[in-house]
C-alpha cells in the first residue's frame, strides 16, 4: 500500500537525518523534496501546497532549528500535519435514529460497490448488528444475483427484487422485510455507471429523499487517483455524501486519492477496502495510515487482525504449552493455519515499523508455508507429537506423502528445533507474557 510514496518520503526525510543541525535553507530544500514526492503520488496540488505550508511554518520555528534532535522533530511535524490532512480522527458510522437504520452506497460502476456492501454487512454483523442487504441496481446484468450470492457467503439476509419492481419499490420492500424480521440495518446497493450522468444522480437523490438514510457512503476506487477525488466532489455536491469507502487501496502504490479526498470534498474516509476477500475492510484511522505512509508501521491494526483471526482459547492453550516447552508439530501446523487468516507474510510485515523499504528488496515464497503444512500433514500423530522418532525411513515416507523431498523434511525439522531454542530464551520472566498480552489481550 502506497509503496512508491512511502519510499520517496523516506528518502526526503533521510536528508534531514544526515545533518546534525538544520538551517532554514536545509529545511526549505528538504520540504521541496517532500512536496515533489506528494505531487508525484498524484496528491491534489492545493492539498500539497497547504500541507507543506503548515509543515514549513512549524519547522522554521526555533523549536526545530535549535533542537538537539531536529530530524525527529521534522518527522513528528510531518506526521501530525499528514494526520490532519487525512481527517484528524476516525469518523464512525451514524447508526442512531429510527430502526432499521438505512445505509445507502453510491459510486461508479467498477469501484467495487457490490462487494463492499457485503463486506460492510459482514463487518457490522461482527459488531453485533443484524444487517439486511438489498440491491436496487436493476440495470447491470446479474447485479442482484451477485449481491445475493455474497449475502449468502456472509450469512446475511437478502431482499430479492421481484420482476418489474423499480428501485424505490425494491428499497421500500426491503425496509419492510427488515422491520418484519428484526433486522436493525438495511444496506442499499445502488446502480452505478461508467461515468457520472443525470439519470444516476436523479435516482440517487430520489432514493435519498424518500428514505432519508443515516449514511450515504460513496464507494471510490483509490487507483483512479485524482479522478476518484473529482468523482467524490461531484457526488457530494449533487447527492450529499456523509462518508467515503476507498477501495482497492492494497493495489495503490501512490496514495493520491487517500491523502486528497477529505481536504477537497470535506467528506471523511470511513473505511478502506484492502483486498478482494470479504474480510478485507478496515476502519479508517488517519493516524494509522499516516504511520504506514511514513514507515512507522501500524501495530494496532496488526493486533486487531490477530485478535480477530486467532482463537483465544487455543492461544491460551498454546501459552501453557510454550511455558512447559511442549510445543510440538501439531501446534506448529495450527499456527500456520492461523497465520493464513492474517494474510500473506509480506502483508503482515508491512504493518511493522521500519520494514517498508526493506520489504521491497525481499522475496517471500508463500508456497513454503503450504509445503510446511503438507509435510506435517503427512506425518502420523505420534510423529507430530514426538518429532525425535522421525528417522531416515520415516522421512522418506513423509516426503513421498507430501510430494516434497527428504531435504524439505529436514529443513522443516531444523526450523522446528530453532523455534524451540527461541522459545527457551523467551521463557525468561516477563518476555513471553508481555508478547502474548500485546498480541492477544491476555
Amino acid at each position: 500500500m502506497f509503496d512508491n510514496l512511502s519510499e520517496r518520503l523516506e528518502e526526503a526525510l533521510n536528508k534531514f537525518k544526515e545533518k546534525g543541525k538544520l538551517s532554514t535553507d536545509d529545511i526549505k530544500k528538504g520540504l521541496r523534496e517532500i512536496k515533489l514526492a506528494l505531487l508525484e503520488a498524484d496528491v491534489n496540488y492545493k492539498v500539497v501546497k497547504d500541507l507543506i505550508s503548515r509543515v514549513e511554518e512549524r519547522a522554521l520555528s526555533s523549536e526545530v532549528i535549535e533542537s538537539l534532535t531536529p530530524f525527529q522533530q521534522i518527522v513528528k511535524i510531518v506526521y501530525e500535519e499528514l494526520v490532519k490532512t487525512l481527517g484528524g480522527e476516525a469518523k464512525g458510522l451514524d447508526l442512531g435514529g429510527q430502526k432499521p437504520v438505512k445505509i445507502l452506497l453510491a459510486g461508479l460502476q467498477g469501484s467495487g460497490k457490490t462487494t463492499t456492501a457485503a463486506k460492510l454487512a459482514r463487518f457490522l454483523k461482527k459488531k453485533g448488528y443484524h444487517p439486511l442487504l438489498v440491491s436496487a441496481d436493476i440495470y447491470r446484468p446479474a447485479a442482484i444475483e451477485q449481491l445475493k450470492i455474497l449475502a449468502q457467503k456472509v450469512n446475511v439476509p437478502f431482499y430479492e427484487a421481484k420482476q418489474g419492481e423499480k428501485p424505490l419499490e425494491i428499497v421500500k420492500n426491503a425496509i419492510d422485510m427488515a422491520k418484519n424480521n428484526g433486522r436493525d440495518i438495511v444496506i442499499i446497493d445502488t446502480a452505478g455507471r461508467l461515468h457520472i450522468d443525470e439519470v444516476l444522480m436523479e435516482e440517487l437523490v430520489e432514493i435519498k429523499n424518500t428514505f432519508n438514510p443515516s449514511e450515504v457512503l460513496l464507494v471510490a476506487d483509490a487507483m483512479m487517483g485524482q479522478d476518484a477525488v473529482n468523482v467524490a466532489k461531484t457526488f457530494n455536491e449533487r447527492v450529499g455524501v456523509t462518508g467515503i469507502i476507498l477501495t482497492k487501496v492494497e493495489g495503490d502504490a501512490r496514495g493520491g486519492a487517500a491523502i486528497s479526498i477529505k481536504e477537497v470534498t470535506g467528506c471523511p474516509i470511513k473505511f478502506l477496502g484492502v483486498g478482494e476477500k470479504l474480510d478485507a475492510l478496515e476502519v479508517f484511522y488517519p493516524e494509522r495510515l499516516a504511520g504506514r505512509i511514513l514507515g512507522m508501521g501500524d501495530i494496532l491494526t496488526l493486533i486487531e487482525k490477530a485478535q480477530e483471526a486467532f482463537d483465544l482459547r487455543k492461544a491460551k492453550e498454546l501459552e501453557k504449552k510454550i511455558k512447559k516447552l511442549e510445543f510440538d508439530l501439531e501446534d506448529l501446523r495450527e499456527q500456520l493455519r492461523q497465520m493464513k487468516k492474517l494474510g500473506s507474510i509480506k502483508d503482515i510485515l508491512g504493518f511493522l515499523p521500519g520494514i517498508g523499504k526493506k520489504l521491497s528488496e525481499m522475496e517471500f515464497d508463500e508456497k513454503e508455508l503450504v509445503k510446511m503444512e503438507a509435510i506435517i500433514n503427512s506425518m502420523t500423530k505420534e510423529e507430530r507429537r514426538n518429532p525425535k522418532i522421525i528417522n531416515a525411513s520415516r522421512k522418506r515416507r513423509i516426503a513421498r506423502g507430501s510430494g516434497t523431498t527428504v531435504q524439505d523434511v529436514n529443513k522443516l525439522l531444523r526450523s522446528y528445533e530453532e523455534m524451540l531454542k527461541l522459545l527457551k530464551q523467551m521463557r525468561k520472566p516477563g518476555r513471553m507474557q508481555n508478547f502474548l498480552r500485546r498480541m492477544f489481550g491476555m
